[in-house]
């Protein structure tokens, strides 16, 4: 199975949230992890945010996750936003009603998802984006969203 992780998906490999072990445990099912290269910006970004928010996060903790993420990024294939995709970026949003990034984020998978003969899914926890990527004819994770 080739799997495609957006941010909001991605993090919940460093940090114990619902929807944790699931993930996880579809990560290791894998031959690929998918994701846009987008997905840096917003995960290293979401990363420190915790750090300040949480305020009691140890040093060596937050470099602990911080590496992961690093070390992982390093293995995952990765879409560039080009000219193509955004191409299908334009007709996403006309269709629905998604954020700047979700839309990067579901053009990355279809691209993937049409050049692949692999099982594909497309893991989120964005109520919009996932309902979005379900009518675009992806199957997602977790498959409802409350």
């Amino acid at each position: 199975m080739i799997l495609y992780l957006d941010t909001s998906a991605l993090l919940k490999k460093y940090f114990k949230e619902d929807g944790s072990t699931d993930l996880i445990g579809l990560w290791k099912e894998s031959k690929a992890i998918v994701t846009s290269s987008v997905t840096y910006a917003e995960s290293t970004a979401s990363i420190y945010r915790k750090k300040r928010e949480v305020g009691d996060i140890d040093g060596g903790i937050f470099k602990s996750v911080f590496d992961r993420f690093q070390k992982d990024w390093k293995s995952f294939i990765r879409v560039d936003v080009n000219d193509d995709l955004n191409e299908a970026i334009d007709k996403l949003v006309a269709a629905h009603p998604l954020r700047g990034f979700d839309a990067i984020h579901l053009a990355s998978a279809l691209v993937v998802h049409e050049t692949v003969a692999e099982e594909f899914l497309f893991a989120c926890y964005d109520k919009k984006l996932s309902k979005a990527a379900k009518k675009e004819g992806l199957i997602t994770h977790p498959e409802n969203i409350d």
